[in-house]
């Protein structure tokens, strides 16, 4: 039997071995390699390690006594008679590469012809769809629908960074990831640099100062988006303005003693508006709007001072 030892590897990383198949590879009198371990053996050859291509195991068992086996963890599964070490261990987010592989393939020239032709403007409504389809999945507290949407949501961050990587200038799914991971890692000092207070409130005031430091920021009413829906628009502007210490609306009184009668008053209000004639979601964003025009002037009216 050649083949003595079988060495996976990754068909996304072709550069990654780790030591134990590194060793392998190196003492080996013969290294071989299936056709998903293609990338593998072309990066080896280019470190002057000579590998041979083989289809199956017919092929391989045709080489020399004492050979190693290049393969994926898929390719691999029939070889159970063999010894094996895991010569690339895939790190959590691997498979991420394969989209951005797969986005490359769909927008390169003999794609899709609908993926070439797609625009940030055209796309926009997916994204705001299949957030909107992730979100139900998650209030419907439906993993394997989850699963799905949030995928279709990842397709949408791919897609909207291959497009931008073709402008100039432009940025690309790298720039993306990278300038999350800085903003992940600027925001919890209280986890990387062991500084401050870990209690949720004092986590929250500090999200916002550090935010405030960034943006260069006057007023809570920045950065927060117009086009969500109201309901999200005023609790995101009153739970701001609430921790910067400026005004907030009165509360109103509030006779529900949970979240389910909550939303039935709510659904009641509704239903009186619609019977006068009157849009009670845009009924609520004119009242949201003067708020935020009213936070905004005392925002400034406080930096000024």
């Amino acid at each position: 039997m050649p083949v003595a030892l079988l060495v996976t590897v990754s068909p996304r990383l072709p550069g990654l071995l780790a030591p134990a198949g590194w060793r392998a590879v190196t003492a080996a009198p013969a290294v071989l390699a299936l056709p998903g371990a293609a990338a593998t053996a072309t990066a080896l050859r280019a470190e002057g390690i000579a590998v041979i291509d083989v289809t199956g195991a017919a092929q391989a068992d045709a080489g020399a006594p004492g050979a190693v086996l290049l393969a994926t963890p898929e390719e691999a599964a029939g070889w159970d008679r063999v010894r094996r070490v895991a010569g690339a261990p895939e790190p959590p987010g691997a498979r991420l590469l394969d989209v951005v592989t797969v986005m490359d393939r769909l927008r390169s020239p003999g794609g899709c012809p609908w993926d070439a032709e797609q625009t940030h403007a055209s796309l926009r409504g997916y994204l705001l769809e299949e957030a909107h389809e992730a979100y139900d999945a998650i209030v419907d507290e439906d993993p394997v629908a989850m699963r799905e949407e949030l995928g279709d949501v990842l397709l949408q961050v791919a897609f909207h960074a291959r497009v931008a990587a073709e402008a100039e200038p432009g940025f690309d799914v790298d720039d993306v990831a990278g300038d999350l991971v800085d903003k992940l890692v600027r925001r919890h000092p209280h986890v990387f640099a062991d500084a401050g207070p870990r209690d949720v409130a004092a986590v929250e005031r500090g999200w916002d100062e550090i935010k405030k430091t960034e943006k260069q920021r006057r007023s809570p009413t920045e950065g927060v988006s117009r086009s969500q829906p109201a309901t999200s628009w005023a609790t995101a502007l009153t739970g701001r303005a609430e921790r910067a210490g400026l005004p907030t609306p009165p509360a109103g009184e509030l006779a529900a003693r949970d979240a389910d009668e909550l939303g039935q008053l709510l659904l009641g209000l509704v239903v009186a508006a619609r019977r006068r004639g009157w849009d009670a979601e845009d009924a609520l964003r004119t009242a949201v709007r003067r708020y935020a025009d009213e936070l905004d002037a005392a925002a400034h009216a406080r930096t000024d001072g």
